[in-house]
């Protein structure tokens, strides 16, 4: 790995972005979201990239937002606005991306999931979406996307309760595709990427459409309609008080 927070390999038709900060446990900072947003922009012009996986370096997938930039962003709330134009991005990226998680995926760490087009996980994998229990509220299309292909009980668990749950699990409810053996997830997803690649581009993005249209103008309102009451949440008094437990609790 390099020093930069978004690694990019690129062969054979597949575009691999890992999120790069190990120590972090992939924690997304400002600088992540924007470069991945930038490489997925060049992507979508690219027409050698047919195909984009996503993963995390180290043994996680992603832990979320970074809390630091979170506090920055109680006194600067535009700044929790620069994860928007990557949700914009990855929601309407018009070729396939596939993701292969392992460890934990937190907050948009699971939210952004719902974005790809397939989701593989191992054993490991640990998801959780708990925005409620930081005093925040659901971001990521999630208020739309969960409840409308699980129902209100289960989207509500999920989203409000927010408890973690495994890959198996994630399974069951359509937010994974398939769970592999531990540590094959990176391989079993590259070779999922090349069956996609080997496809005829065309025919992949424009089935990818469709699939999307009918939902797409609504999920972009949902977006932005989130994001700005995330905005106004991050102010009051439950998550300022939900921040600074979560950054005085002991590191493991």
């Amino acid at each position: 790995m390099t020093d930069a927070v978004i690694v990019t390999v690129q062969q054979q038709g597949i575009l691999h972005l890992t999120l790069n900060r190990p120590g972090k446990k992939n924690a997304l900072t400002g600088a992540m979201y924007q470069a991945l947003t930038d490489a997925l922009n060049a992507a979508a012009k690219d027409a050698g990239v047919r195909v984009v996986v996503l993963s995390g370096s180290g043994s996680d997938f992603s832990a979320g937002n970074d809390i630091n930039d979170f506090v920055a962003a109680i006194n600067d709330p535009e700044k929790i606005r620069i994860p928007l134009g990557f949700l914009q991005c990855i929601s309407t990226f018009p070729k396939p991306v596939v993701a292969a998680v392992s460890g934990v995926a937190i907050g948009i760490g699971t939210s952004m999931l719902l974005h790809c087009d397939l989701v593989y996980a191992d054993a490991s994998a640990r998801f959780q979406l708990p925005f409620t229990r930081m005093g925040l509220v659901p971001e990521g299309g999630t208020s739309l996307l969960l409840p409308s292909s699980l129902g209100h009980r289960k989207a509500f668990e999920l989203l409000v309760l927010g408890e973690a749950f495994g890959a198996e699990q994630a399974v069951e409810v359509g937010l994974v595709n398939q769970c592999v053996e531990q540590g094959s997830v990176i391989d079993f997803a590259m070779d999922k990427a090349r069956a996609l690649a080997s496809m005829g581009a065309e025919a992949v993005q424009q089935s990818k459409a469709m699939l999307k249209q009918h939902d797409d103008n609504r999920l972009q309102s949902v977006l932005v309609s989130e994001v700005d009451a995330f905005a106004a949440r991050l102010s009051s008094d439950e998550a300022r008080a939900a921040f600074m437990a979560f950054m005085q609790k002991p590191k493991k």
